[in-house]
């Protein structure tokens, strides 16, 4: 496959890298222009310095395709959405730009690629009560004290501060004031401040009080060898799989994760008034168009407001 690869693709992930990038978003790079390899290695078996537009058109037909390989190499049957193939196609896009920014020979250019018309993409934000239910759930179903006040004060700070999970699991203590607020290193190594609602505040110091480590996460694992390590945090997957396992037991038909928690605390912040330059603030988005996408369930709300108070509606 050696012909197959993309010139300079080690200086572009550097370049990103130096560029302030988290490793995450390195990796996802990596990741998504190892797909457009593939596609030429094994779907159009054309070196990179062969393409054209005409084979751009033909890669977004692949990604939209079930009989495209993954990074990994494997058969997938599982169809991308839009949101995803566009992700890639910016990968490309960005890395086509850089190879014309180092005055590399590129056979098309970076505004060839184009990206596809995304659908309105709005998910179902959970009834404030089930919220609530899996907030609380860990009193009713861990046995284990130190875990049942460990979780119960995560969901309380993940739908308090409306922080990301990966901004969650790898807070530290220090982040943390005496007044509630925290502070943030956030997607981008962008800078913010969050905070904390009287209720969690008072889980998260019952949780603390149990703490006797020197570990400088705020949650950290009790079972495993993660355990054995100060410097290690808990895993993103624990806490899905738990808010998943919670919303089971509690019969909730509608899906949660540790997202959910964080849409709804802007859906809600919205549905009681909050000016969304605000909402964008606490949420670390670069965009109030992202933030718009957050709190589309206002949409409901509005309607309800409009049916009940509209002037004319007998």
């Amino acid at each position: 496959m050696p012909k197959y690869t993309l010139p300079l693709l080690d200086e572009f992930l550097e370049n990103i890298q130096s560029n302030n990038y988290s490793s995450e978003t390195v990796y996802n790079y990596e990741r998504d222009l190892n797909v457009f390899e593939i596609f030429l290695a094994e779907d159009i078996k054309t070196p990179f310095n062969k393409l054209t537009k005409r084979l751009l058109i033909k890669f977004k037909a692949y990604l939209s395709s079930t009989s495209r390989l993954t990074p990994a190499h494997e058969k997938t049957k599982i169809k991308l959405s839009s949101f995803s193939i566009n992700r890639i196609l910016s990968a490309l896009r960005s890395y086509l730009k850089f190879l014309s920014d180092m005055d590399y020979k590129a056979p098309v250019n970076a505004d060839a690629v184009k990206l596809l018309k995304t659908e309105k993409k709005y998910g179902q934000v959970p009834e404030m009560n089930e919220l609530i239910k899996v907030i609380e759930a860990p009193n009713q179903f861990e046995k284990e004290i130190n875990i049942r006040l460990r979780n119960r004060a995560m969901l309380e700070t993940l739908f308090a501060t409306g922080m990301r999970i990966s901004e969650l699991l790898s807070l530290k203590r220090q982040q943390l004031d005496n007044t509630g607020r925290i502070y943030i290193m956030g997607k981008g190594k962008k800078q913010r401040f969050v905070y904390l609602t009287p209720r969690a505040i008072e889980h998260l110091k019952i949780y603390l009080k149990t703490r006797l480590d020197d570990s400088p996460y705020m949650f950290i694992p009790y079972r495993g060898r993660n355990n054995q390590d100060k410097d290690k945090k808990l895993s993103a997957n624990y806490l899905q799989y738990k808010i998943k396992r919670y919303r089971e037991l509690l019969s909730i038909n509608i899906p949660i994760s540790a997202h959910s928690l964080r849409h709804g605390f802007a859906t809600y912040l919205a549905e009681n008034g909050a000016n969304p330059a605000a909402i964008q603030i606490l949420l670390g988005h670069e965009s109030l168009d992202t933030t718009t996408r957050y709190v589309h369930a206002s949409d409901r709300y509005a309607e309800k407001i409009h049916t009940q108070f509209h002037p004319l509606k007998k």
